[in-house]
């Protein structure tokens, strides 16, 4: 059975483990497909087996990052309200407490 080689990015299902995949690496030389499991876990396939699986096309799942615990603040760039920047890290007056200079 022939199939055409996935491109990286593209969700699938396998039908007869009910698992969603995204693919992650295609390597036509090495004669590898990588895939990256819902749940995190890496799998590989070589062409032959890539060519027997049942396997249907699908949508990105609608919260993909929920088992690696990314958040919505993980990818905003702040964190309390604070935009995060390395030049902040510079400056000594960020970190001085203003109650400890009250006398």
């Amino acid at each position: 059975m022939t199939k055409k080689i996935p491109l990286v990015d593209d969700w699938y299902q396998d039908v007869n483990e009910d698992m969603l995949f995204e693919i992650v690496a295609v390597d036509k030389e090495e004669d590898f497909i990588e895939v990256q499991y819902l749940s995190g876990e890496i799998g590989e396939f070589d062409f032959d087996t890539w060519g027997q699986m049942v396997i249907l096309k699908a949508e990105p799942p609608e919260d993909w990052r929920a088992p690696f615990e990314i958040t919505d603040e993980d990818n905003s760039g702040t964190k309390n309200g604070t935009a995060f920047s390395v030049s902040n890290w510079d400056d000594p007056h960020t970190n001085i407490d203003p109650d400890l200079d009250s006398p």
